[in-house]
């Protein structure tokens, strides 16, 4: 996959979590209402993105009041991804998840399939068997682990991975609350 290629879905992804409206309008086109409303969500209660540099196999960090994690970001027109197939997919993963582990931050990788109608990110995150402290737990109990081979080499296929609106709308979830029942009011957590 040329550079350019793969730096379009990293922008896209960043623009998608800044809460980029142009961005997030073009996404939703071929969405269904339950997805284009998560997507929306971002509009709200956008990331702070930024793009990573170094080696760690880190595209984006991702950073809110709440939640933060570093993001990996790949794209194929196929709907399989076997890291065997280059060496350097491995080592970046097993560098990202010793770092993420370290700093007890949640590996995240998305997996973007080209010419998709719908939500055509999935998520997914490296099994690492461990827990993580904070909120990441609860979401690290809820993406899918990345296969893993015999081997040892990894493979993600996009239809088992987490859809992206999906990732939005539980993140988004508990920022709103209901309070005792005699007042009837909403609080903001």
């Amino acid at each position: 996959m040329p550079s350019s290629t793969g730096s379009i879905y990293e922008r896209e992804l960043k623009y998608v979590l800044s809460g980029d409206k142009k961005t997030i309008t073009q996404m939703i086109k071929t969405c269904d209402e339950d997805e284009s409303i998560s997507y929306k969500i971002m509009l709200e209660e956008p990331f702070l993105v930024v793009r990573a540099a170094g080696s760690l196999g880190v595209d984006l960090v991702a950073m809110r009041w709440d939640y933060s994690f570093p993001i990996e970001v790949k794209s194929s027109a196929e709907e399989i991804m076997h890291f065997s197939r280059n060496p350097r997919l491995t080592q970046q993963a097993a560098k990202m998840k010793n770092a993420c582990h370290r700093s007890n931050l949640l590996p995240i990788y998305a997996f973007r399939l080209k010419s998709v109608r719908g939500d055509p990110w999935r998520i997914f995150t490296i099994p690492t068997g461990e827990e993580i402290k904070g909120k990441n737990e609860n979401l690290r109990q809820m993406i899918p682990c990345m296969e893993v081979t015999g081997n040892g080499n990894y493979i993600m296929r996009w239809n088992e991975g987490m859809k992206l609106c999906d990732l939005i709308s539980f993140m988004s979830r508990g920022h709103i609350f209901s309070a005792p029942a005699d007042t009837g009011e909403i609080y903001e957590e």
